[in-house]
């Protein structure tokens, strides 16, 4: 049985769920392969000391090992947040197919703040886009994850990634 897209959105915020708990920014994401999750991943950039290790990249190196490839041909990536440039261009290097995400970014986001219409000419690859699914959900989250912070003082005191 085919499931809904907001289906494998709810395990992607699942992870960014797993993401608040590490007190790392909620985001999550998980890469979809013939209806089954086949790569799952959280923002761990603080944990891991890598500002790559993106629930995107996470979820997409994952997938890549269990595929035996770092092409992920036909796959659908969920994520909680609209992805940056470099998450987005890791799917294009493995070949995601569609790209569902719920808040949009538009501090980084690759649509939000125009870098796509900037630079989409030179990718060789097309990824098809949906977004807004469990956008408000996933946007609460990180108004929570950043109010919280701002609150113990630690985004003016010392910045978020010096924990």
């Amino acid at each position: 049985m085919e499931k809904e897209p907001i289906y494998f959105m709810e395990k992607a915020f699942e992870q960014a769920e797993l993401a608040f708990k590490e007190e790392e920014v909620p985001v999550g994401a998980v890469v979809v392969l013939n209806n089954e999750i086949i790569g799952r991943g959280y923002n761990s950039v603080i944990k891991n000391s890598d500002p790559t290790a993106h629930a995107e990249i996470i979820a997409i190196r994952q997938a890549g090992k269990l595929a035996k490839n770092y092409r992920i041909l036909d796959t659908d990536i969920y994520v909680t947040l609209e992805p940056c440039l470099m998450c987005y261009t890791a799917m294009v290097n493995a070949r995601v197919k569609n790209l569902y995400f719920g808040a949009f970014d538009s501090k980084s986001g690759i649509f939000s703040t125009g870098k796509f219409d900037l630079i989409k000419n030179i990718f060789n690859h097309t990824i098809e886009v949906k977004s807004g699914i469990i956008g408000d959900k996933s946007a609460q989250l990180l108004q929570e994850f950043f109010k919280v912070r701002r609150g113990a003082g630690a985004v003016e005191r010392d910045g978020l990634e010096n924990r």
